[in-house]
């Protein structure tokens, strides 16, 4: 009897697979239901494809596993033979001295200063001494000349000579304080001029006259 009733079951899910065949074959035909089954095709498809990167990607990481286990067993090994060398070093080895130790370096970012070499000065250039200058002078000054002498020259005629006089001295001066090698050959006959009429007396003065030579404007 039960191998009667396992017959029947067979035949009934037989006869019952053929019925879904049949109404999927019809379902196939209809175009409505065709479209609907082409997108659940592709669908499938990639759903497939996804599985199929899904087992590869679960292998690859089965095998890192494996080789991160490998790894953690070799540095377990390491790390149990450097502690039994730690607790067994022979007594005759030479201690560490201070030069074997490391020095911790400096962190990321830190920079250590140079020790920057101090350079002399240069000394300053000297700055030419300015050209003095006769004043001008003033109405009150030209009020306490004496009486007979104001009647042989003026005010204006006065300032008018040291105005000459200023000029011979800033042109003077302006040869003298010029390098000898920027000079044409008239600027050095009158510098060697000048030279030669220095005496101990006016040497070193803010300008000086010879009373032999007459008053040149230059």
């Amino acid at each position: 009897s039960s191998d009667l009733e396992d017959l029947c079951f067979h035949i009934n899910t037989k006869i019952s697979n053929i019925k879904k065949f049949l109404m999927l074959r019809d379902s196939g035909e209809d175009q409505c239901r065709k479209s609907m089954l082409n997108k659940i095709g592709i669908e499938v498809i990639l759903v497939h494809d996804l599985l199929s990167k899904m087992e590869a990607e679960v292998r690859q990481q089965e095998k890192l596993k494996n080789l991160l286990k490998k790894m953690q067993k070799a540095a377990e090994r390491d790390q149990n033979e450097a502690q039994y060398l730690l607790e067994h070093i022979p007594p005759y080895l030479p201690k560490p001295t201070q030069s074997c130790i490391p020095v911790p370096t400096a962190k990321h970012g830190e920079q250590t200063e140079a020790v920057k070499p101090n350079h002399a000065k240069k000394p300053a250039k000297e700055k030419k001494k300015p050209i003095k200058e006769a004043a001008l002078i003033t109405t009150e000054e030209f009020e306490s000349v004496p009486a007979y002498l104001k009647g042989r020259i003026t005010y204006d005629q006065i300032n008018a000579v040291v105005q000459e006089l200023n000029k011979a001295v800033v042109g003077k001066y302006q040869i003298m304080h010029q390098p000898l090698k920027s000079m044409n050959a008239p600027a050095k006959n009158l510098y060697y001029r000048f030279i030669e009429e220095e005496t101990k007396d006016t040497k070193g003065l803010g300008f000086f006259f010879s009373v032999n030579t007459e008053l040149v404007t230059f």
